[in-house]
């Protein structure tokens, strides 16, 4: 049987990391990903519920920015919206610098301090520091024809990035660009110049959902199951997420005939890489009055690495929960690891619901060299983890202790 849910997994990360064009959400490829899960987990008698939501696919082409005959390398952000200005250039390098600034109508750069960290979009509800929320504000309020971020390499960052985008947000509509701190210098040397800029992009309105397959449906406590399917554009998200929703169909299947006390919600989460996290928002406004009955949530992003372990953290768990789990992870050679909170799991936290999240040992390694990279490919995932880890939940899910406790 373990050879079994072996080529099973091996099988299901080979077609969720080949949709085309890929996962992210509203492409053909996202719900190529998704009609696949719906297939798959109504084959085993799961009542499943995959209502869309309105989201944006995003298309882009040629940009150029010009000053006479001399060309600059830029690009323009995801989301943004296109441009054809020829316009003054100025120049910003803090906070207080754009909040002086005259801009408006003319093109800005933005450089050095102000473009530390990328900004959260600007309707996000999970975390948005005020500081981010006041550079939006001064650029809503001065309304420049376009903007430029000069960014620098972020180690901190998800695949480590450069440049960065400073702005991902579609709901955002002055057009952005984005290009390297060297070249920002370049272009600083020649503020109050006038420059051409020319930038090809499209927003589509698009549809995505989530997958949420349901047992026991009407029980009065539930475990919830999440991972998210989405990925970024440009890789094919192995480890981030396909891994994860791998994981939800092994134990999908191993508990297609669980006949216990407690419900079983199998989430596969549509936009956890998503500017505006567009799957969670429509579960919480679809399902946040119903977040008491949540025993316990369980997340998984970033788990099968081949290098280290699996890990999981708990957050908000019950003593008779945290036992429950450290035994079952334990005999399954999953050991505890630091907390993290970049995952949907904190969705859940915030909400005061205790939550298990599992990732790898080498979390942080994966994160800064590989995740949002092309080199997130199938050949970085150990299935047998994936199995492993499924098989955990599966413990951890009928035990007859752990129905007790609800």
């Amino acid at each position: 049987m373990n050879d079994d849910y072996l080529a099973k997994a091996k099988s299901y990360l080979d077609v969720l990391c080949n949709v085309k064009p890929n996962r992210r959400v509203g492409s053909l490829g996202n719900r190529a990903a998704t009609d696949f899960l719906i297939k798959t987990l109504s084959s085993w008698g799961y009542t499943v519920d995959a209502a869309p939501f309105e989201c944006l696919d995003y298309e882009s082409g040629e940009v150029s920015l010009l000053r006479n005959s001399e060309s600059f390398e830029v690009y323009i952000s995801p989301f943004s919206l296109g441009v054809d200005v020829s316009a003054e250039l100025v120049v910003v390098s803090t906070v207080e610098e754009l909040e002086a600034s005259s801009c408006t109508n003319k093109i800005l750069l933005m450089k050095d301090e102000v473009c530390a960290e990328p900004l959260m979009p600007k309707n996000f509800v999970f975390y948005n520091p005020d500081h981010h929320k006041k550079i939006y504000a001064l650029l809503e309020e001065k309304q420049p024809a376009a903007i430029i971020t000069a960014t620098k390499q972020n180690p901190m960052m998800a695949g480590a990035p450069y440049p960065f985008p400073l702005i991902n947000d579609g709901d955002f509509n002055i057009p952005t660009m984005y290009c390297t701190d060297k070249t920002g210098e370049k272009l600083a040397s020649k503020a109050g110049e006038v420059f051409e800029l020319k930038a090809e992009a499209e927003r589509i309105p698009a549809t995505a959902c989530n997958v949420i397959a349901r047992k026991n449906p009407n029980a009065k406590k539930k475990i919830v199951v999440c991972a998210h399917v989405d990925a970024k554009e440009d890789t094919p998200g192995a480890t981030d997420n396909a891994s994860g929703i791998v994981v939800e169909l092994l134990l999908a299947e191993m508990l297609q005939n669980y006949k216990g006390s407690l419900g079983v919600e199998i989430v596969a989460f549509n936009g956890e890489d998503y500017y505006s996290a567009a799957g969670e928002m429509d579960y919480l406004r679809r399902f946040g009055g119903d977040f008491e009955r949540i025993a316990v949530a369980i997340n998984m992003d970033g788990a099968g690495y081949v290098d280290g372990k699996t890990a999981y953290s708990l957050y908000g768990c019950p003593p008779e929960i945290e036992k429950k789990a450290r035994e079952t992870c334990g005999s399954h050679g999953i050991v505890e690891g630091e907390q993290w909170y970049q995952g949907d799991h904190s969705m859940f936290v915030q909400n005061e619901r205790a939550a298990i999240a599992f990732t790898s040992e080498k979390a942080f390694e994966l994160l800064t060299t590989v995740t949002h990279t092309p080199k997130d490919m199938p050949e970085i995932v150990d299935c047998q983890k994936l199995v492993e880890l499924a098989q955990a939940l599966e413990r951890f899910t009928v035990s007859s202790k752990l129905s007790f406790l609800f």
